[in-house]
């Protein structure tokens, strides 16, 4: 988590960040705790551990800006609820750009931007997007069906 960080982050600085985004219990319980060699990219950890340590290392960092592509792909329902809860915390006082396609990850954010042939078709909050009735809310009901709520991934 530490690798390629600022020079002056301290390990209570890493725990810190590993609370944040929910990695302390799943790193105590690896066989080094914090010391464990997880492979290269992560490849002994589970996609949701993989994006928590990954959000553990944009909070170290303080990275006033946030480019987000896809957070929850390939995570189960489980590990995108615990990711997007991480990253909620994360984009806290941030300017973020998320870029999704899976419209519940998208729900909370203060603006909602739908791009079609390369250029922005509309923009909005969830409930505006959603009362026009455009490309967002059809989106919404090829994902989720007629009438039924968008599930939080919070």
């Amino acid at each position: 988590m530490a690798y390629g960080l600022a020079p002056k982050s301290t390990f209570e600085d890493i725990q810190e960040a590993a609370r944040t985004a929910y990695c302390e219990e799943f790193i105590e319980g690896l066989p080094h705790a914090y010391d464990t060699v997880v492979g290269e990219r992560g490849g002994t950890l589970s996609g949701g551990q993989r994006q928590r340590i990954a959000i553990a290392r944009a909070v170290v960092r303080d990275a006033p800006i946030l480019v987000l592509d896809e957070p929850t792909t390939g995570l189960d329902a489980e590990a995108e609820v615990v990711v997007m809860r991480a990253l909620d915390r994360l984009m806290e006082g941030r300017a973020t750009l998320m870029i999704a396609h899976k419209l519940s990850t998208v729900r909370n954010v203060d603006r909602i931007y739908v791009l079609g042939h390369g250029r922005v078709v509309e923009g909005g909050t969830h409930d505006e997007l959603v009362a026009n009735g455009g490309p967002y809310a059809r989106a919404l009901r090829a994902q989720y069906g007629p009438g039924e709520p968008v599930p939080l991934a919070t």
